[in-house]
């Protein structure tokens, strides 16, 4: 083989060539292959991945500490509004979403909302404690009144002296919050005419009753049968599904909450209840409607009970539930007084001191 080699000269300068290309992409090949598994996931490039650039679409993530804005949103330090005129312009020109600040002061007038405002844009009226809405006389007027006008948030405010504070007539997902209703003629805050899936929260509610002390409730949800043919077409005033949370009531002449014959399907959830002012009614809640749960309220001194039904039509006064209530009656009755019982049920989470009568007229659950 030597001799061949020697005896053909060009054959030997062409296979060294071979060879040398041979192992140059051996090399090669094992090279890339560590390059490729040191730290890399098999099939993917080494080192490190470039970032994506965002597009127009993206949305940024806020951090955490950031405030979400809200539709609605008050900015008390940014008045619109400052006397009575500039309100009633308002809220007359009031579409979805608009926001009507009021400046610290007294809007004398009785004031009225038609327009709506929607579900994912409701309109805002608010103010601090200071801006008070005045009805000036106690005999006559509502206050404020949502007259057909959906998806409304009144926030804050005061409203007073007038013979009702804030009358709601075919409302719908409304809020009624953080509102001081004091020195009212007859009610504070009233539900009514098919006002549905509303929120009455946090407000402070006193001194009602001062024209008509029977009449003087804190809040009233829906209306008596005796008032169907005035207000609902001679039809049950179907006021439901209206949440009262957190609302505290003293001075009040009549209960602190009536749920009417007619409605239905509401919750009653941590109120405060202060009976020493009652004189037209015996309990600070009285259901007659169907399916309220009431619970986690408290209450203190009622003449007679904490909590009641009546069944002031076939098919009415029924399906309520009460739990988790703290009653101090200070009084003559039960804390839980069921007149009749039907499928009215009393959890054994309530309790009951200072009744006379003990906890309940029915067996607890």
């Amino acid at each position: 083989m030597k001799t061949f080699f020697l005896r053909h000269p060009m054959i030997t300068i062409v296979a060294a060539a071979v060879i040398g290309a041979l192992l140059a992409v051996a090399v090669f090949t094992v090279a890339t292959a560590t390059a490729q598994n040191d730290g890399a996931p098999t099939g993917e490039p080494a080192g490190p991945r470039p970032e994506a650039t965002p597009t127009a679409s993206s949305t940024p993530t806020p951090p955490e500490d950031a405030p979400t804005p809200s539709a609605g949103s008050c900015d008390l330090s940014s008045p619109t509004v400052s006397d009575a005129s500039e309100l009633e312009a308002a809220l007359a020109g009031a579409q979805p979403g608009a926001v009507i600040v009021m400046a610290p002061g007294s809007y004398v007038g009785n004031f009225v909302a038609t327009t709506s405002g929607t579900a994912a844009s409701p309109i805002t009226l608010c103010g601090s404690s200071e801006s008070v809405l005045d009805g000036d006389d106690e005999s006559d007027g509502y206050v404020f009144h949502l007259d057909h006008a959906e998806y409304w948030k009144l926030d804050g405010f005061t409203v007073t002296n007038g013979q009702k504070g804030v009358m709601a007539d075919a409302t719908v997902g409304s809020v009624i919050q953080n509102l001081t209703v004091t020195t009212i003629g007859d009610e504070a805050i009233h539900l009514r005419k098919g006002s549905t899936d509303n929120s009455v929260i946090g407000n402070t509610v006193s001194n009602t009753g001062l024209r008509k002390p029977k009449f003087g409730e804190g809040v009233y949800i829906g209306s008596a049968e005796s008032n169907w043919c005035d207000v609902n077409d001679c039809q049950p005033d179907a006021s439901d599904r209206n949440l009262i949370e957190g609302n505290t009531f003293s001075g009040t002449t009549s209960e602190s909450i009536d749920l009417k014959e007619g409605s239905s399907g509401g919750i009653v959830r941590g109120n405060s209840f202060d009976g020493s002012a009652l004189v037209e009614a015996d309990s600070w809640v009285d259901v007659k409607g169907n399916g309220y749960v009431i619970e986690n309220n408290s209450g203190v001194n009622s003449p007679m009970d904490g909590f009641q039904t009546h069944e002031i039509l076939e098919g009415w006064g029924t399906d309520n539930v009460f739990r988790g209530n703290t009653a101090a009656v200070n009084g003559q009755g039960f804390g839980f007084s069921l007149t009749p019982e039907l499928d009215n049920v009393v959890e054994c989470s309530n309790t009951a001191s200072g009744a006379a009568e003990g906890l309940t007229n029915v067996t607890c659950s």
